[in-house]
């Protein structure tokens, strides 16, 4: 490998990069229900003919009955050395309110941000720039007449956001196609600007959307109010009873499946020095908006414990807010478990829960998601090598010491992918505390995406060195 050709050809070929990330970001490819599926396919389509450009071999469009269309490609040309599957997604969160974006979800646009010039659009960060990081680096090795030192394979998902439902399938059907030695998932949060982290853990998630009726039809509340039942003021009082007063998981059942930390999990943990104002302007708290506290190590709070959130609720339009008594009220919630917690025991929980504590003989129906488990990796064992090769790299591209840290956050895939073929699955930053992902005014700081694209070269070099 010449690293000074490769360098100077991304610097060179950057603005043209950030160009296809913007083409990729403006088509709005939502993989949730009730949103268009043609713009993911259109998505997918674009990807794979991205791949076409640059040279790369065996390009397909993947599709499994039911779910959006992948994008694959490889070109393994290096003999005894590892295979390496490159992830991302393309698929991305809805806008949310549109009001509350500076700029058009959809059409990405820089300007100066956090930690200098950023792209703002849905996807820039989350997870779009992962495809042209390996793109990038891919027409870099290709177009200086060099080979990649490992064997490379390419897949691009276009369900992350909604849980990767399909990916068992697609593992299921093109085992032999997918299989890989390790897999690098550029798709996760740096603790901040310039600061790189390698991610050893995830959490699962569980939940449910719970639908509360108590009449057929909205009655007046002054007419009827005082011995009718209000089902929003019901569903509120379950919802209260999920938590305690510290806003940690109330549920009796859940609580006793928490675990206590190991010593060596808490001396890991003190290490993490806690900036209560840097959290607090990352977050865009408010004032007087406290914290919540559960234990000593707050990165704990989001690594190692679970937590419940009431992602909607529904009982009434705003602007149609009547004096009257609901007939139903919804909401979704969800938990988010660490890797020592099932997923499955805990639905279980919180769905006994909820049917016990519905009050005055409502009807409560309730609709499980998909769950899954959180993933942990073992740093130390059998796949050290592949996480100090990551570390290196790291290291070298943002020219800075390399963070290991956990994530509270799910990518289920990530587990399906490390079970499925016994491989290890590297986590790469490619967004940080400023880029609000899930957010609005979601955007990806440019200086970081380079600095993504320059390590993904130096790991290449890390794994070529490797039998």
């Amino acid at each position: 490998m010449d690293l000074n050709k490769i360098t100077q050809h991304i610097e060179d070929n950057f603005d043209s990069h950030i160009e296809e990330l913007i083409q990729l970001c403006k088509i709005p490819s939502i993989s949730f229900p009730n949103f268009d599926p043609a713009t993911c396919k259109e998505n997918a389509q674009m990807v794979a003919e991205l791949f076409k450009r640059i040279k790369l071999e065996n390009v397909q469009v993947l599709e499994i009955e039911g779910g959006h269309p992948f994008a694959y490609a490889d070109y393994c040309h290096a003999p005894g050395k590892p295979t390496v599957l490159l992830y991302g997604h393309y698929d991305v969160q809805p806008i949310g309110n549109e009001n509350i974006w500076e700029s058009k979800p959809f059409e990405p646009v820089i300007k100066e941000g956090k930690g200098g010039l950023r792209l703002y659009g849905r996807g820039t960060a989350d997870d779009k720039a992962a495809i042209i990081t390996h793109t990038a680096l891919l027409s870099a090795f290709f177009e200086t007449g060099q080979e990649p030192p490992v064997n490379i394979k390419v897949l691009i998902e276009g369900e992350e956001e909604v849980g990767s439902a399909h990916f068992p399938d697609l593992v299921k059907k093109h085992r032999e196609l997918l299989k890989a030695d390790v897999m690098l998932v550029p798709d996760n949060t740096a603790i901040d600007c310039g600061q790189p982290s390698l991610t050893s853990s995830l959490r699962g998630m569980a939940g449910f959307e719970i639908t509360l009726k108590g009449m057929d039809k909205p009655l007046h509340s002054g007419m009827w109010g005082g011995f009718i039942p209000d089902p929003a003021m019901a569903l509120s009082k379950i919802l209260a009873s999920l938590v305690d007063e510290n806003g940690m998981i109330a549920v009796p059942e859940i609580k006793a499946m928490i675990p206590q930390f190991t010593k060596e999990e808490e001396e890991a943990l003190s290490k993490f020095k806690f900036d209560e104002k840097d959290a607090r302007e990352k977050a865009g708290l408010l004032e007087k908006t406290q914290l919540i506290k559960h234990c000593d190590y707050p990165h704990a709070q989001l690594w190692k414990l679970p937590h419940l959130a009431i992602n909607a609720f529904e009982a009434s339009k705003r602007e149609q807010a009547g004096n009257i008594i609901v007939p139903e009220a919804w909401a979704r919630i969800t938990v988010r478990t660490p890797s020592t917690m099932k997923a499955k025991d805990v639905e279980a929980a919180l769905k006994k829960h909820l049917i016990e504590s519905t009050p005055w003989g409502l009807t409560i129906e309730l609709e499980a998601e998909d769950h899954f488990d959180g993933w942990q990796v073992d740093t130390e064992g059998k796949d050290k090598k592949y996480f100090d090769a990551a570390m290196i790299a790291l290291q070298k591209g943002f020219d800075h010491e390399v963070v290991l840290q956990g994530c509270g956050a799910a990518i289920p895939l990530v587990k399906t992918f490390a079970d499925s073929y016994n491989a290890p699955v590297l986590l790469l930053p490619m967004h940080d505390p400023y880029s609000y992902i899930h957010s609005e005014n979601e955007s990806l700081l440019i200086s970081d995406f380079k600095k993504m694209i320059l390590s993904e070269m130096h790991l290449f070099e890390e794994l070529g060195k490797m039998a």
